[in-house]
């Protein structure tokens, strides 16, 4: 068996490997259409494993020789689609414009590679059958009998998929896979375990970095209400201590590699036990004017490939390690700036690149966009059926069917006029919640699935933006205890049924929305984080978990139960409480403290066991040092 090492090496092998199966010798592949055949695999992988579930396959097919600024434009006039098949399941897949197939390293903007993406969902046998065509604007065009044909040699081609040999956290891993919406939760496909997530919202331009092409900042300014942009883009120097010998980098053959501190934050992030990062895609016009996936800030029909490759390496390395990504593709500001707010030929053309692109990653969120629509403090954006119309666009053209959210703005009046008029659209699949006054959380979730729910479309909701705009998740040197954003918003969205909270860092404290540079900033609240998510994860199966109001006399209590079989009380303060549980059942229940702020194990107080009956004494917490418990009551099987 020979061990291969090397990705670039990976792929000439397994170009023979697919000319072989084609009906061509390995001697004749470079002749064929594949010029490439690649794996996302472990840094060491066998050459009779071939491409692996979950793993993403990209074909590389030689077409047409132009460049990003041809006056035939690559971006909106050639259009390669290819059809997976395995049995009765096919996926129609849309290719892109790939420049050298080495830009992410070359940073080349010409050439003749055109490419696809795929991540199969099963084991054995698939096939390939590639279409590549010409015509004015028909890149945004699906019908595979539309335009004039190119003819690629070798189009049609087989492949075997293994098993995944991907283990722990990374979404390609054989037991995690595609993750997906299920009622109020995430769930992976391929083990149907459900998930919840936690990590950053901030910074919201993290690709806004200095080690992509052509990136900067077109205008510094500070302006109230946001965070100032008067400071460089990224550079993430704190965290180049994070990155570790063979994670990956890009810029190889320019002679100096990049993105070490970037990788470095995503290792650190994912060592903390954090699993989704939130970012924009274009903030054109917006708060930190530094993202865009264009050749040019002015031209939005042309993409710079080199750019959105280095992208795609980040996003790899995010998946590898756990980290879902939050593509947010607009921010209040820009919501017009394609096609006055329609899905139209821009708009549609920028969305079609995005699911070509990055589509195949198996934990994605599309969000329509930030803080959108008409609000007390703007008055234009994008009206009701422009955003039903954009969610339908990602329904009908990302083959992967990923979860499509909608952020919200923090007013309870602006949350309700922008999505009251959504409920029910069956393409919109929840709700990225902004809100104020972390004392609403729990009541504004459990608020929003009643009424989505009684629309006939229940809503994953998640909680992703804590105000005010000024303050956010204040760094651990101003506030290190985190005491009401744990109460009010982790686990006040958490047992309201959320699906999980990111974390804004605020416009005016160091370390903002737009500046921040160091995630360790917020340690503290990282950790806490994760205490809060394992306990979930090891003791809860809250996604059969409903309100138990009137469960507890008291009202700043969160609460989240499947009667008679197990009840789970955030408490505020040191003392007990006395617990109402009417319909307990007969039998022995066990009641266990935890502490949400240090975790660690489960804990006993003054009461052990309760039985039949209401109006029971839960007992004493197991010390008065702790300020808030979490209490588990759960019924013995017999």
């Amino acid at each position: 068996m020979v061990l291969i090492k090397s990705k670039r090496f990976l792929s000439v092998v397994l170009l023979a490997i697919v000319g072989s199966v084609s009906g061509c010798s390995p001697s004749s592949a470079p002749e064929v259409a594949v010029a490439n055949t690649t794996v996302d695999t472990p840094s060491v992988v066998s050459v009779n494993e071939g491409p692996m579930l979950w793993h993403t396959l990209t074909l590389d097919f030689e077409g047409v020789n132009t460049s990003e600024t041809a006056d035939l434009n690559p971006f909106t006039d050639y259009r390669l689609l290819v059809e997976f098949s395995n049995g009765e399941t096919s996926y129609l897949i849309r290719g892109f414009y790939a420049a050298d197939g080495e830009a992410e390293n070359t940073s080349a903007t010409s050439g003749n590679i055109w490419r696809v993406r795929f991540t199969p969902d099963a084991v054995g046998p698939w096939t390939y059958k590639a279409q590549f065509h010409k015509g004015e604007n028909i890149a945004i065009n699906r019908d595979a009998s539309v335009g004039e044909p190119i003819e690629l040699d070798k189009a049609v081609g087989t492949f075997d998929v293994a098993p995944s040999t991907a283990t722990g956290v990374d979404f390609r891993a054989s037991d995690r896979g595609r993750l997906r919406k299920d009622g109020r939760f995430f769930r992976f496909e391929s083990s149907g375990k459900y998930w919840l997530k936690g990590g950053p919202n901030s910074p919201e331009n993290l690709l806004g970095y200095v080690g992509f092409d052509d990136t900067y900042r077109l205008v510094k300014r500070s302006r109230d209400g946001e965070a100032s942009t008067e400071g460089e883009i990224h550079a993430f120097e704190p965290h180049r201590k994070d990155w570790n010998e063979g994670d990956p980098l890009w810029g190889l053959k320019s002679g100096e590699p990049r993105g070490h501190s970037m990788i470095g934050a995503m290792n650190y992030l994912a060592e903390e036990g954090m699993n989704v990062v939130y970012f924009l895609t274009n903030n054109i016009t917006g708060d930190g004017n530094d993202v865009w996936p264009y050749v040019s800030p002015t031209e939005f029909d042309r993409f710079d490939v080199s750019k959105l490759e280095q992208w795609n390496v980040l996003f790899d390395h995010m998946q590898s390690k756990g980290i879902l990504l939050h593509m947010v593709t607009q921010e209040t500001e820009n919501e017009r700036l394609l096609d006055d707010g329609e899905t139209e030929f821009y708009r549609s053309l920028y969305y079609a690149e995005l699911i070509s692109r990055f589509g195949h990653h198996p934990a994605l969120i599309w969000n329509l966009g930030e803080e959108n629509g008409p609000s007390s403090w703007m008055q234009t954006g994008q009206t009701d059926q422009q955003r039903k119309d954009m969610a339908s666009f990602f329904a009908e053209n990302d083959p992967y069917d990923h979860t499509v959210v909608l952020h919200s703005h923090a007013a309870a009046g602006d949350i309700d006029h922008i999505f009251a008029p959504l409920l029910g659209h069956a393409p919109l699949d929840g709700m990225s919640l902004q809100i104020e006054n972390g004392e609403d959380v729990y009541e504004t979730t459990r608020n929003w699935h009643k009424r989505s729910t009684d629309a006939g479309n229940q809503w994953l909701i998640t909680m992703d933006e804590i105000g005010p705009w000024f303050n956010g998740a204040l760094p651990d040197s101003f506030d290190p205890d985190h005491d009401d954003l744990r109460r009010h918003v982790l686990w006040g969205h958490l047992l309201a049924g959320g699906a999980g909270v990111e974390w804004y860092f605020g416009g005016r404290f160091p370390s903002s929305d737009i500046s921040a540079e160091d995630w360790r900033t917020r340690q503290n609240l990282w950790t806490q984080t994760r205490y809060a998510l394992e306990f979930f994860d090891q003791h809860l199966p809250y996604w059969k978990m409903g309100d138990c109001e009137g469960v507890i006399a008291r009202p700043d209590v969160y609460c989240l139960a499947v009667p008679n079989e197990i009840y789970a009380f955030y408490m505020p303060g040191r003392g007990s409480s006395m617990v109402y549980l009417p319909e307990l059942d007969a039998g022995e229940y066990i009641v266990d403290w935890f502490d949400p702020k240090r975790g660690g194990n489960l804990q006993t107080g003054s009461v052990r066991r309760l039985g039949k009956g209401g109006g029971q004494f839960i007992g004493y917490a197991p010390n008065t040092e702790t300020t808030d418990w979490v209490v588990l009551i759960r019924k013995q099987s017999n």
